[in-house]
Order: structure tokens, then sequence, then C-alpha cells
């Protein structure tokens, strides 16, 4: 299964950064397409979105200021298959991404996926104290995913905070 393309531009509003896509990512081209993810109606309840945006409108959100990259290309079932060889050059990948179009905020979709690019554990919610790049500041959310227990309405009102910026 193909990796899905990022959609990137220099200078974003806000770069989202996934663990990986999910099989039906990697089937259908488009992130977040999984119907049991709730990451379009998490933006959309978080006012980051004017309007409730389907996956295969990913591109769309480029002319809003938003981006989309994973720390890693391949397509899993699970984030827990990843490697930590891909993972290394996951993250590798993605600080030359970040570096080369200086996105005002990268917001990390999930705490692992901001463990594993900072090395850092037991990190909180919300805006970190260190940038990702100098002037790139980071934003750590909850994983969107189905498989997530938290309340819909708790992870939106942690990706509100985004707002701050």
């Amino acid at each position: 299964m193909n990796p899905i393309p990022d959609h990137l531009a220099p200078n974003l509003n806000i770069l989202f950064v996934g663990y990986n896509p999910s099989l039906r990512s990697g089937e259908t081209g488009h992130h977040y397409a999984n119907p049991r993810n709730r990451f379009w109606t998490i933006l959309h309840r978080a006012d980051i979105t004017p309007r409730l945006f389907r996956a295969d409108e990913d591109q769309d959100l480029l002319e809003l200021g938003y981006g989309f990259t994973n720390i890693v290309a391949r397509p899993t079932r699970t984030a827990a298959e990843i490697s930590v060889a891909e993972y290394a050059e996951g993250r590798e990948l993605l600080r030359a991404k970040v570096e080369k179009y200086r996105p005002k905020v990268v917001c990390f979709v999930g705490k692992g996926v901001y463990e594993a690019f900072s090395g850092k554990k037991q990190v909180e919610w919300g805006y970190q104290a260190e940038p990702i790049v100098e002037g790139v500041r980071a934003f750590v959310a909850p994983s969107s995913s189905g498989l997530v227990r938290m309340k819909l309405e708790e992870i939106v009102e942690i990706f509100k905070g985004i707002h701050e910026a």
C-alpha cells in the first residue's frame, strides 16, 4: 500500500502531524479517512474549520492555512505496527519538512507522535515550552482515532486550545 501525499505549503497556520495513515487512508489517498476516525468532526467542533470537511477534501484545507503529514508514511492497521527504525527515519524527515515549510504551529495528533518526535515522555496537552525549530510552536493534542477512549468533547476542548496562538 502506498503512502498518502502530504499537503504542505510555506508558512501554514497549522501543520497537523499524525502517527501514520490508516489502511483506509492508504486505500483512498486521503488523511484521516477511516470512518471511525473523529478528526474532521473534532476540527469543526473546535472551531478550527468553518464547516465539517470530509477526508476527500483534505487538500482543500491548504486554502485555510492547514497542512497534513505523518511522522511515518507507511499505512498500518494500528500505530503499534510502526518500528523504532521507522520512527527514527520519520523524525528526521519531519524535522526537515518543518524547517523547509515553517508553519506557525505543528499540531501533533497524539501524545505518542510528539513523544516519538521529541524523545520526551509524559508531556501535557497543549503548547509545549520548547519549539520544534526556532519560531515554530508545538501543540500536543489527543489522537482522533476511534480507538482512543477519551470522550469526544474532552478532545474537542483540548483542540480548542490551539486558538491561543
